[in-house]
């Protein structure tokens, strides 16, 4: 079944990757790497950060969330900073806009499906006509990997999971995507992600 749209994570894909950020925050500080990204997986999605994401906390109030349940894991951070890092980082790519506008051009659709968090929200909404679909987990409640939310995208570009692809950073997300029937590309390095996305489409993207 030939693709009708091109699903794109935000931070990390189209915008620089906040994971960067955080690997840099914890060397820094003496963190052991990937501390941060454990603590979130094992608050699951009762956690200060999926809370934070599905909208349902403050910025402030998850600093101080987040802060406790780092300490649970036996290391401290200012929750603070590292957001401001990460927010630093968070510049487009713009490769991927102009990728985006190629699909758009050749007839496609193209959606964005970010998980994010209230206080970003300006910001990232500038990218929003850029796209066909803004899919932002906390303005709707619900958050990559859940199902719903890439059920949701898919809607909102009025096509099927499987006439669709979706780029992201992270496994857990893609595989959500895939389980739907989604062709996944996973974004490590940008050039070589396109690259492959150029074979599924059959067109160029820049």
């Amino acid at each position: 079944m030939s693709l009708r749209a091109v699903i794109f994570d935000l931070g990390g894909v189209v915008l620089g990757s906040p994971l960067h950020a955080i690997a840099r925050y914890e060397a820094e500080r003496g963190l052991s790497s990937g501390a941060v990204n454990r603590r979130v997986a094992q608050s699951g999605p009762g956690g200060a950060w999926a809370r934070l994401e599905r909208g349902e906390l403050s910025m402030e109030a998850f600093f101080t969330f987040f802060e406790a349940e780092c300490r649970e894991s036996g290391f401290s951070l200012d929750a603070r900073e590292l957001f401001t890092r990460m927010a630093d980082e968070a510049r487009p790519r713009p490769r991927m806009l102009e990728a985006v506008r190629r699909i758009r051009a050749n007839g496609l659709r193209a959606g964005a499906l970010t998980n994010n968090w209230v206080s970003e929200g300006d910001g990232t909404r500038l990218l929003a006509p850029h796209f066909d679909a803004f899919v932002e987990s906390s303005a709707v409640g619900l958050r990559k990997p859940d199902p719903r939310i890439y059920e949701l995208t898919c809607s909102r570009l009025e096509v099927r999971p499987v006439e669709a692809a979706f780029l992201d950073d992270i496994g857990s997300n893609l595989k959500a995507a895939r389980a739907l029937g989604m062709t996944t590309i996973r974004v490590t390095e940008p050039e070589a992600a396109l690259r492959e996305l150029e074979e599924v489409l059959g067109f160029a993207l820049g």
